[in-house]
């Protein structure tokens, strides 16, 4: 099992918080402060150069993954990592929650820890994370395929590889329609 961690910003609802869930189930732990973020863990950053993969799996089970609950609306503003932290992105997934649904990449804090844990291994985790909510079970099924390719990638780089196997159609129907 890999330690889970959750900054919280306070910037969404309580009652639709996926981060704040995680929290009263006591599947993740709370960080008082941006300081308190453990030094050697594995931060999700949608802004991160580099793509989670399994070669940061070592890291997370020993260090923690963090999850940082903030608004999509204000992510530019995402605060930069800690020195002694490792910044990595999740690759291309689909919302399966109410709010996104079917949106590229807007993922609630609980699918963005599902999404890592699973890419890193922990498939049983991943579902137990998913299955405190009602649509959880759509999220895996939704990104089954590019999951259990992402899971089976040994490097970041692979995983990008992989990657544009979905960026591209996406981007392409995207031109279809303008």
């Amino acid at each position: 099992m890999i330690p889970i961690f959750v900054y919280d910003q306070g910037e969404c609802d309580p009652k639709k918080c996926t981060a704040k869930k995680m929290l009263r189930f006591k599947l993740a732990q709370p960080l008082s402060s941006f300081k308190s973020i453990p030094r050697g863990s594995v931060v999700l950053n949608p802004m991160a150069e580099k793509a989670l993969s399994r070669e940061d799996t070592s890291k997370a089970r020993h260090f923690g993954l963090v999850v940082m609950d903030l608004s999509w609306n204000r992510i530019e503003g995402f605060p930069p990592v800690r020195e002694g932290a490792f910044s990595r992105a999740l690759p291309f997934l689909l919302a399966a929650n109410p709010v996104n649904w079917g949106k590229p990449l807007r993922l609630t804090s609980a699918e963005a820890v599902a999404a890592a844990l699973y890419i890193m291994g922990e498939k049983e985790q991943a579902r137990l994370v998913m299955g405190k909510f009602s649509w959880g079970e759509q999220f895996l099924l939704l990104n089954a395929e590019p999951l259990e390719r992402y899971s089976e990638a040994e490097t970041s780089a692979e995983v990008v590889k992989i990657q544009l196997d979905y960026v591209q159609p996406q981007e392409e129907s995207g031109r279809e329609r303008q």
